[in-house]
């Protein structure tokens, strides 16, 4: 069996972050315009009505898409994450405060449309009162975005966050401008609290999210420490401390829990998923393992090129990173040999070290799990 021959459920971690990413920016727009309508904007191509007509709809779309980004969540189960938790906030036991902070959101949103649609039965009041929540719930789903988000270090991410800041700021300015003078204490109150919230989300973001290690901090299970990394910027190492004692394939042993860290020859076994993606210019096969043995951590393979008929990968591009326990930084580097399942590949640190990588790698087709061993020295 080749390594293309499985494919994996990549599609469902692509919508989550897809789901995610669009109900951020749409929950924004209905914020805008609600702030927008308060102030009595309209304009000939843009009456009122057309204004809180499109508020509606586009807090109806947030909904939808906000189910769809749970649902992928589940489904793409990665993550120990089940329907409870995209109901319930802070019960998951993946980054549970910061996922919590997510289902808090969706439940305020949730609240807000309900209260919409019986609103000539609950009262004027009572639905204006309920409706001051999505003021809540947006910096709500900010910080669930920065705090859980897998792409919080990708400049897309941080520059659509940006601008969705920057377009709530803008328009809660324009609000309070229209405040009349009789409260003039709330207005600088109001100037205060929009001037802070974006300085603080930005000292937040680069004192938290942004840096190394945020996975652990923000509540990842130790098992899933690394792997998390579906892309190579987020990479860390796992922090896992069962004892080993289990020959490789290979014929050499891996001498219990003792590491012997990466300066010199060593050995490890190989356990973990594939997936493979189509695209236009061929194939992607993905595989993420944990490395157990004399040293541990997490090592992924991406392998891209065109699939043959009979199964297997014609190669043409590749990356592999490695990130290891007792490393500062991940090694990172290409494929230079595939034979089979038999794979050799260079990779390289930030501060110029070397590893040369042979790896032996076993598929279960069904299961989409990959194992095997890995052998490695310093160039």
């Amino acid at each position: 069996m080749t390594l293309a021959d499985t494919l994996g459920p990549t599609t469902y971690w692509y919508l989550t972050r897809a789901t995610g990413a669009v109900a951020l920016v749409l929950l924004t727009v209905s914020v805008v315009l609600g702030l927008v309508g308060t102030v009595g904007f309209s304009a000939p191509r843009w009456p009122r009505f057309a204004i809180d007509t499109l508020h509606r709809d586009v807090s109806l779309l947030v909904i939808v898409l906000l189910v769809l980004h749970v649902l992928t969540t589940v489904l793409d189960g990665f993550a120990p994450i089940t329907l409870l938790d995209g109901l319930l906030p802070f019960l998951s036991p993946y980054r549970p405060f910061w996922l919590g902070l997510g289902t808090l959101s969706f439940d305020l949103i949730l609240a807000i449309v309900i209260t919409s649609l019986v609103r000539r039965r609950l009262g004027y009041r009572s639905w204006r009162a309920v409706h001051w929540l999505a003021y809540v719930s947006w910096p709500i789903a900010v910080l669930h975005t920065l705090g859980t988000g897998s792409d919080v270090k990708q400049w897309w991410l941080l520059l659509l966050s940006v601008v969705c800041v920057a377009a709530v700021v803008v328009a809660v300015v324009v609000r309070i401008g229209t405040v009349d003078r009789a409260r003039a204490g709330l207005r600088g109150g109001a100037f205060t609290l929009a001037a802070v919230t974006p300085v603080g989300l930005a000292i937040f973001a680069l004192a938290g999210p942004l840096q190394h290690g945020w996975a652990r901090k923000a509540g990842t299970p130790a098992n899933l420490l690394g792997s998390t990394a579906r892309n190579r910027s987020t990479i860390e190492p796992a922090s896992t401390t069962e004892p080993t004692s289990a020959a490789s394939s290979s014929g050499a042993r891996i001498r219990g829990s003792r590491t012997v860290g990466l300066t010199q020859p060593f050995s490890a076994t190989l356990t973990g998923r594939i997936g493979q993606t189509q695209n236009q210019s061929g194939a992607i096969v993905d595989i993420s393992m944990n490395v157990t043995g004399q040293i541990r951590g997490i090592l992924r393979l991406e392998l891209g090129g065109q699939p043959l008929p009979g199964g297997g990968l014609t190669m043409t591009g590749s990356q592999v990173d490695l990130a290891a326990d007792g490393t500062s930084s991940a090694y990172q580097g290409q494929v230079q040999r595939l034979t089979g399942n038999h794979i050799v590949a260079k990779v390289t640190d930030g501060n110029g070290r070397s590893l040369k990588l042979s790896m032996n790698i076993k598929i279960n087709e069904q299961a989409r799990t990959v194992s095997g061993t890995l052998e490695g020295a310093p160039e």
